[in-house]
């Protein structure tokens, strides 16, 4: 049976909301001809938040939060993946907190999760208007693209870690390969329909992308999708 998998953040939500509860039941409704797996950088909890246990627990295969590295089935962690962060590193993103010229920092700006970190300037106790000005900020100043560029040529080789811009106003660093593209292995043989917002070079979709129009099953699918209503229209039509 093909397998959907959805990124959540700007694909199933809008970023860090509830889904839409008419569209959880459409998709919900799939399962008798799909099985569906989600592949977010968020972790569970987040994830349980957004899209509700009974969902989670009842219609998802498994849950692959902070981009694989936290394997959810039915309600339990499965696998986790831990990552160390240098305290080199760790300082040079201190560094670059305190350089931006954004004018709302509001704390908790490091969110370690299994296996990844989520770095963002403005922080994860920011109010949704103080995100939609960072998004406005970062759409004119490239800053994360900018940092992210950075972190890799300074990081990458020595440490194996990556950095690739995710969601609306963070970054994730992985260990090298850690990103959401380790879930193919799940999915030998399995056709895939894939929907990401952020499947763009440098985004955290990207590498699944990749992994997937790569891997030469002529029925894999990608879905490169702007919105949640971009989605749903997209499930409508299969």
């Amino acid at each position: 049976m093909t397998a959907l998998i959805f990124d959540v953040d700007g694909t199933l939500t809008e970023p860090r909301e509830k889904i839409d509860k008419f569209f959880l039941e459409e998709i919900s409704g799939l399962i008798s001809n799909f099985n569906i797996y989600l592949a977010t950088g968020s972790d569970y909890g987040k994830t349980e938040e957004q899209l509700d246990s009974w969902f989670l627990e009842n219609i998802v295969s498994y849950s692959f939060n902070c981009s694989g590295n936290s394997i959810w089935h039915k309600g339990k962690e499965i696998l986790k993946q831990e990552l160390e962060i240098p305290s080199e590193i760790m300082d040079w993103l201190t560094e670059q907190l305190h350089n931006s010229s954004f004018e709302y920092k509001t704390g908790f700006h490091f969110d370690k999760r299994p296996g990844m970190l989520n770095f963002s300037i403005v922080g994860r106790n920011a109010s949704t208007l103080q995100r939609f000005l960072y998004s406005e900020y970062d759409k004119k100043t490239n800053e994360r693209i900018k940092l992210a560029t950075t972190f890799n040529s300074l990081f990458s080789d020595k440490y194996k870690i990556t950095a690739q811009v995710a969601g609306m106003t963070g970054f994730d660093i992985y260990q090298e390969g850690k990103d959401k593209s380790q879930i193919i292995k799940y999915f030998d043989n399995i056709p895939i329909f894939f929907f990401g917002d952020d499947t763009q070079e440098g985004g955290n979709d990207f590498t699944l992308a990749q992994a997937i129009e790569t891997r030469n099953n002529k029925e894999d699918k990608v879905f490169k999708v702007s919105s949640p209503s971009e989605t749903r229209y997209l499930l409508s039509l299969l």
